[in-house]
């Protein structure tokens, strides 16, 4: 164990967030888990803990299924941010068995691979239909004009939201995901409540019309599955709906903005791809592990653990760090080399264990068929400027990326 005023991680300082893969390797040589103080968390950064305590059910994601608060040793949620609150922790991520083997099981009954695999036509005229644009105007920002309009309109055009309401679908989804940042501003946590409020409210009747009159809709599918009488409840829907725009979009927005930047950074590999357009499902994959687009996945301790002689107690908090896991070399060779015809890539950027995201096949599809368009419609695409990198760490991604074709 490393104590926290030795450490180089620092997820507010600029550099770090900038490029925080040489402090992963030094808190990786350093030690299988550090206390972080700032955070009151325990840092896991090699592969081999963090894959195993995702699956490990001595950890979980809340306490609230077999503990108390004040049982826990943890202060409630103040009463002000409760509208976030209850949308957040109504949806699968944020439960345990077995309101989440519930859940999911529900979900999964309208969010099927077929329903997955019938949406692909779509997203693949679409991606052409914004690289297009892009082509046309002789460039833009990559981030505004592609990465972002693709999956949020997948998402919707899944839930079945007409494409008049899709405008605050975004924002809403930016300031809740503020919420996921280490240490959240009472400003940050504000603006989270209203987003969280609007959201909850527009989805609210956008339920009600669709149990008056059910459409072709994933939403539609939410209403109708049960099992054994066993539905939904309102706010479950409202939770999962969020869930399925905030998971379904964010990551795979900052994986095509990071994994562009890094093929312009390494135009031995983009060179490499632009020869042979088969690389594209490795290079996706590769892509994900190269520049991670969620750093860090909290979990809490049910029951105390302990890591190479050092005893996590009940009620810590640990923060599993998939960036670094996922820049191992004791897993990865030439960890930190970008390689995108690399094969072995056990790489656990859509997590693992019950959390697993079920959305990956829809986030694959997503960025093999922007990645598939861009190569086709715009072979010389470059950078046309000096990107600039979000503030944030935990959710990690930039917020333009200029290019021209």
């Amino acid at each position: 164990m490393t104590a926290q005023s030795d450490l180089a991680f620092d997820p507010w300082d600029p550099a770090f967030v900038a490029d925080p893969y040489p402090a992963f390797a030094e808190l990786r040589a350093r030690g299988r888990v550090h206390y972080y103080e700032p955070s009151d968390q325990w840092l896991v950064p090699h592969h081999a803990d963090v894959s195993a305590l995702l699956r490990d059910r001595r950890l979980g994601r809340t306490h609230r299924h077999r503990f108390t608060d004040e049982d826990f040793g943890r202060a409630p949620h103040p009463p002000e941010q409760e509208p976030f609150h209850t949308l957040n922790d109504h949806g699968m991520l944020d439960l345990e068995p077995p309101d989440h083997t519930r859940i999911r099981r529900l979900v999964s009954k309208a969010f099927t691979p077929r329903t997955v695999e019938r949406l692909k036509p779509y997203v693949c005229a679409l991606a052409d239909d914004l690289v297009s644009r892009l082509v046309e105007a002789g460039g833009g920002d990559l981030l505004r004009d592609v990465a972002e309009p693709l999956p949020v309109a997948v998402i919707a055009e899944m839930l079945g939201i007409p494409e008049s309401d899709r405008g605050p679908l975004r924002p809403w989804s930016a300031e809740i995901c503020g919420m996921y940042e280490l240490n959240p501003s009472e400003e940050t946590a504000a603006k989270a409540v209203r987003a969280s409020l609007a959201f909850s409210e527009y989805l609210r009747g956008l339920i009600a019309a669709r149990r008056k009159e059910p459409g072709d809709d994933l939403i539609s599918g939410l209403i109708a599955a049960h099992d054994e009488d066993d539905r939904l409840t309102e706010q479950e829907m409202i939770s999962t709906c969020v869930l399925l725009l905030n998971a379904g979009h964010e990551a795979t927005v900052n994986a095509t903005t990071n994994g562009w930047l890094a093929l312009f950074r390494n135009p031995d590999q983009l060179a490499a791809l632009r020869a042979d357009h088969s690389l594209v499902p490795s290079a996706v994959e590769e892509l994900m592990r190269y520049d991670t687009p969620l750093q860090l996945f909290e979990r809490w301790v049910l029951d105390e653990i302990e890591i190479d002689g050092t005893v996590l107690p009940r009620g810590a908090e640990v923060a599993l760090l998939f960036g670094s896991a996922n820049h191992d070399p004791a897993v990865f060779t030439a960890s930190d080399r970008l390689d995108l015809a690399r094969r072995d890539n056990p790489h656990i950027s859509f997590s693992a264990g019950i959390h697993y995201c079920f959305g990956a096949p829809l986030a694959r599809i997503e960025l093999a068929a922007s990645m598939t368009s861009l190569l086709a419609r715009a072979p010389g695409l470059r950078l046309a400027a000096e990107p600039r990198r979000r503030p944030h760490f935990v959710m990690r991604g930039l917020e333009e990326l200029t290019v021209e074709t």
